[in-house]
């Protein structure tokens, strides 16, 4: 199955900065208290009362159809921007979401305009997050991001100058493959997940593993050869290679009549923030029980990924091209991840979300269809464990 955890840090797009001049890198201009007028558009700051006290700074601008946008700088977490979307205030209500994150906000804004008492939400969490307009004296300083990494040339081929593979030391971890600069980090691991990543398939696409080859779990450490930052399918190239290097995998291909969902556009079309990030990235999709947010994805690693939660493959037949930043939050059933040997909670009554294709449709402007369908299967011929570093 797909991790159950697969995240990374991208890199957001200067949404503040364009709505004050499409080229200029301007950031929205503060404003004091008796110029703010009746509305959000300004800088926005707050600490969050979670108990790790991180500032939280919220950049808001019109844009040209009148509409709001912004961006979040956690700025003692990481130094790239997040982007804001669906930001309105009803009377004295303020709302917005942060799609990339799976996070949103409530709050009131008070009578003079200058400060907005709220809770910060990701699903059933919720922590006081208390903002205030913030002045050209009072603005917190926001760090510069890094600049954004040359990109690797599409055409090329790469593969892994240096790696390193050991078996995991026992004990709970967060397992996923990430991206952290140059170098692809993988945590805990099994050699069905490198394989699933490599070419995006489902535990049943694959056939003639080993017992260990789903039970031994491995550290990787893999740094490529060339110059620039690879994409996402590069990466995955790269993986291929590992696998036949260092684990010796060799495989056929073939097809086999298996049951599936079909993940198609559902009547009112879908409901998907484009994403600002570069569109060749890594995608950032983090996953479990109940629960998705995905940042610079597509619909091919959505379906890839719920792949991990229900019974049998999810085939993208949406026919969208584009990288997206979305939230997805349901109520698993019984059986959802019962082939992992993972039994969901039970749900709070009160909060508790939809079921999964209730909440697809309604959160995503998607659905999904049952079908039956010849689907391509990976037949292991040979494959044994790592080779020494």
């Amino acid at each position: 199955m797909p991790s159950l955890l697969h995240a990374t840090i991208v890199v957001g797009l200067s949404i503040a900065a364009c709505a004050v001049s499409p080229c200029a890198p301007a950031r929205v201009q503060l404003r004091a208290p008796a110029l703010a007028g009746q509305n959000l558009v300004g800088v926005w700051q707050g600490t969050l009362a979670d108990g790790r006290s991180l500032r939280m700074v919220f950049e808001i601008s019109r844009a040209e159809d009148g509409s709001l946008r912004g961006l979040l700088h956690r700025i003692d977490q990481e130094p790239q921007p997040i982007a804001i979307s669906e930001i309105a205030l009803t009377g004295s209500e303020v709302k917005f979401t942060a799609p990339g994150i799976g996070r949103s906000y409530e709050g009131t804004l008070t009578a003079d305009y200058n400060s907005i008492n709220g809770t910060w939400t990701q699903g059933p969490t919720a922590s006081s997050l208390n903002l205030v307009r913030a002045t050209s004296e009072t603005a917190w300083a926001i760090p510069v991001p890094p600049a954004r990494a040359v990109p690797m040339a599409p055409d090329i081929n790469p593969s892994f100058e240096v790696a390193s593979i050991k078996l995991s030391p026992s004990g709970p971890r967060n397992k996923g493959i990430r991206i952290v600069g140059h170098q692809l980090i993988g945590t805990s691991e099994a050699v069905k997940d490198l394989v699933n990543f490599s070419y995006g398939l489902d535990d049943q696409q694959i056939s003639g593993a080993p017992p260990w080859y789903s039970s031994e779990l491995f550290d990787i450490q893999a740094q490529p050869n060339g110059d620039g930052q690879p994409n996402y399918r590069q990466w995955q190239l790269m993986m291929q290679k590992l696998l036949a290097d260092r684990f010796k995998l060799t495989f056929h291909w073939t097809k086999q009549n298996l049951a599936a969902y079909e993940l198609t556009v559902a009547n009112g079309g879908p409901k998907l923030t484009p994403s600002a990030d570069d569109p060749t990235g890594f995608p950032g999709i983090g996953a479990r029980l109940g629960s998705v947010v995905a940042r610079n994805a597509s619909m091919a690693d959505f379906a890839w990924i719920m792949q991990g939660g229900v019974d049998r493959p999810v085939l993208d037949q949406t026919g969208l091209q584009g990288k997206y930043d979305f939230t997805l939050n349901w109520t698993p059933d019984e059986f959802q991840f019962s082939q992992h040997g993972i039994t969901p909670p039970p749900p709070v009554p009160d909060n508790a979300p939809p079921d999964l294709y209730t909440a697809i449709r309604e959160q995503l402007g998607l659905r999904f269809e049952a079908a039956k369908a010849p689907i391509p299967v990976l037949v292991i011929d040979h494959v044994e464990e790592p080779s020494p570093n």
